[in-house]
């Protein structure tokens, strides 16, 4: 599988890579979608202590542990448990950051972590703090590189401005291009990759479609579409843009089509559809006048908040 160089790095991630939040906590299971991902050259696995208050992160690093100098393993920290376990709340001081980090290399079993990433972020944090966290994290060897996951262009400018971040996950897809207005050119000219998550947009945009609407969705639409406007975007991409190809791969491709994202990451609970994703992934990109076409279809709404000027 290509791989993609990680902003400034010398980390190369595989264009698809596997966000294990959905894995599940049974390790057979988890692991097995974790080995067919390796069998089909995917290096990045993307976790975080708060999946599964810890045991994703558990099971990850015990499923790698033989192949542990040839993959990626990121992770995420600011996102602190209560006590009891009955909910967590955000915590993005660098105590915290530096004691976070200890318990994620205890879990996932390994030296290093390879990407350590701001697991959200706003403009109250106390983000030089936060930025001296993860370099000394750095200069101490327990991390070779690290990033952010936000979508608030405000966040990702200050880290931009101040810190030596190479990559910023956040939410893009054909049905979520908010990212294109300002944080993706804003990252392009700095060098930094962005981390594409949701490229699927919680399976509307896989061959299952509107089958894959939550209640909610169909209450209150998806972002800035109406669950009325999906109904007539979706199958139109479909039969407009996919030709031989599956509405999963349409979705895949146009995200990898950027020059700024090194890596979609796309979750599977289960090996039937983690290969549907990998197949997705090798299919081929999409000609110039696709990609106008899915743009005429769909909407380039920007952030309303959190915006730059």
């Amino acid at each position: 599988m290509e791989t993609r160089k990680l902003g400034k790095s010398d980390l190369f991630v595989s264009k698809l890579g596997l966000g294990c939040m959905s894995l599940g906590t049974e390790e057979r299971h988890a692991t097995e979608i974790i080995h067919t991902a390796l069998d089909a050259g995917i290096n990045y696995f993307d976790t975080a202590d708060l999946y599964d208050v810890g045991v994703n992160e558990q099971i990850v690093g015990k499923a790698l542990k033989h192949v542990r100098d040839q993959v990626i393993i990121a992770t995420k920290a600011g996102n602190r448990w209560k006590e009891d376990k009955s909910g967590w709340y955000w915590d993005a001081s660098k105590a915290y950051i530096k004691e976070a980090v200890k318990q994620s290399l205890k879990r996932l079993g390994t030296e290093y972590i390879d990407l350590y990433q701001l697991h959200g972020g706003t403009m109250e944090d106390p983000i030089e703090e936060t930025i001296a966290a993860f370099e000394e994290l750095k200069a101490e060897g327990l991390i070779r590189y690290y990033g952010i996951s936000s979508i608030r262009p405000t966040v990702i400018h200050e880290f931009v401005k101040h810190s030596n971040i190479d990559s910023v996950m956040m939410q893009y897809s054909i049905l979520d291009r908010r990212p294109e207005e300002q944080a993706m050119p804003l990252l392009h000219d700095h060098g930094i990759s962005v981390i594409a998550r949701g490229p699927l947009a919680r399976g509307l945009l896989s061959e299952a479609m509107l089958t894959k609407a939550s209640e909610a969705i169909k209450k209150n639409g998806y972002l800035e579409y109406s669950y009325e406007e999906l109904n007539d975007i979706i199958p139109k991409l479909k039969e407009k843009v996919a030709n031989n190809r599956s509405l999963t791969s349409v979705s895949l491709q146009y995200v990898l089509n950027n020059p700024v994202v090194a890596s979609a990451i796309a979750g599977a609970s289960s090996v039937a559809q983690l290969k549907e994703n990998i197949a997705s992934s090798q299919a081929s990109p999409l000609t110039t006048e696709e990609i106008q076409l899915v743009q005429k279809l769909t909407k380039t709404t920007g952030y309303r908040e959190h915006r730059l000027g």
